[in-house]
């Protein structure tokens, strides 16, 4: 299955004032584009109070995700640029610019995903690239995702 990243997805220039609040922009929009439901939001949070900062994957970059659940509805992608960065508590990757929210249904869709994520981003360059853009459009050129659909 291929993820895909409708405009309902991606919200740009967000204004928050901490990581819980950038990961519930991020989980909005995962609702938003109906791959998951709100409370898969309060999940992603729990990962991060009950893990630490791992999901800042690179400098600026956070990978927002739960385990599948009950929640997830379907594959899916949520992009946040944030106006102005914030920490997560991460000792070299803070702040951070980009939110990408991911949900999956399934293990193997987990695993997938974050591959082809980790190759867009073996380029670091396109982290700066992401936290700049101007619309919905560029952020799915530089990801490598269709539009698909959404609410």
């Amino acid at each position: 299955m291929t993820t895909t990243l409708p405009d309902t997805a991606v919200v740009l220039g967000a204004d928050v004032p901490d990581w819980r609040a950038a990961v519930r922009e991020s989980g909005r929009a995962l609702t938003r584009a109906e791959v998951a439901e709100p409370e898969y939001t309060e999940r992603m949070i729990g990962v991060i109070e009950e893990f630490g900062a791992y999901v800042v994957i690179a400098p600026g970059l956070a990978l927002a995700h739960a385990r599948p659940g009950p929640d997830v509805l379907g594959e899916g992608l949520s992009v946040v640029t944030l106006a102005t960065p914030v920490d997560f508590g991460h000792p070299h990757n803070d702040p951070v610019r980009v939110v990408i929210g991911l949900a999956v249904a399934n293990a193997e869709e987990h695993v997938a995903s974050v591959a082809r994520l980790a190759n867009v981003f073996n380029d670091l360059g396109v982290i700066d690239r992401l936290a700049q853009a101007s619309d919905a459009d560029e952020v799915r050129r530089l990801l490598g995702v269709p539009e698909g659909t959404g609410a």
